[in-house]
């Protein structure tokens, strides 16, 4: 299918609330197309000097509009898609657009695999010191806390890429693996420090049956 694109240096996954800042002419129009007709569009992820996936997404509020025309906006992230083509422009329009395909996502992830990368959650923001609010295990999905792991964008783009959420998840709980690991040996070393920072009292030795 066609879906006109605006895109980023940013990655959206689905069911995440997005905001933008509409300044330019050709999105200007865009977003009064999607008022207008309540179409979507999609944002691909300009990556590497490349585009290849994206997430489509829904406008949901016009919050602010200035008076120069700009514009903020509120949108919601839907399906992850691939890019086939690329156009600069659509047909009769200022923004750009292409055929895009929808990646099928497969919620095939069983209970004991969101609880093992919920409990690894729990441990890293244990080990931050940062406050965690534990999240029903029916309500967790991989999309949830995605932003709130330390993946970097690298990361981020390679896991938007994953359809099936067992293997989103898996992807998760290695990145949690190997950074809560990371920390501890942190943790491990700063009290390391700490404590030959100190004073300390040795016991005096006794060196008379010493022999070199």
């Amino acid at each position: 299918m066609k879906l006109a694109l605006l895109p980023l240096q940013s990655i959206f996954f689905p069911g995440e609330t997005v905001p933008l800042h509409i300044f330019e002419d050709r999105y200007k129009e865009l977003i009064r197309d999607c008022r207008k007709e309540a179409v979507t569009f999609g944002i691909p992820v300009y990556i590497n000097d490349s585009m290849t996936f994206g997430t489509e997404v829904q406008l949901v509020e016009i919050v602010n509009t200035y008076d120069d025309g700009s514009m903020d906006v509120t949108c919601v992230a839907r399906q992850v898609f691939r890019i086939l083509s690329f156009e600069t422009q659509m047909e009769g329009k200022l923004y750009p657009g292409g055929e895009i395909q929808f990646l099928d996502s497969l919620n095939d992830a069983d209970k004991s695999l969101k609880k093992e990368v919920l409990d690894k959650i729990h441990e890293l923001y244990e080990l931050m010191g940062v406050p965690y609010t534990l999240l029903p295990l029916e309500k967790f999905n991989s999309y949830v806390l995605v932003h709130k792991m330390g993946l970097s964008f690298n990361q981020e783009y390679e896991l938007v890429q994953l359809p099936k959420e067992s293997d989103r998840l898996l992807y998760m709980k290695r990145h949690l693996n190997s950074t809560i690991a990371m920390l501890s040996e942190v943790n491990r070393t700063k009290k390391t420090i700490e404590m030959n920072g100190n004073f300390k009292n040795f016991d005096p030795l006794d060196f008379e049956d010493f022999n070199l």
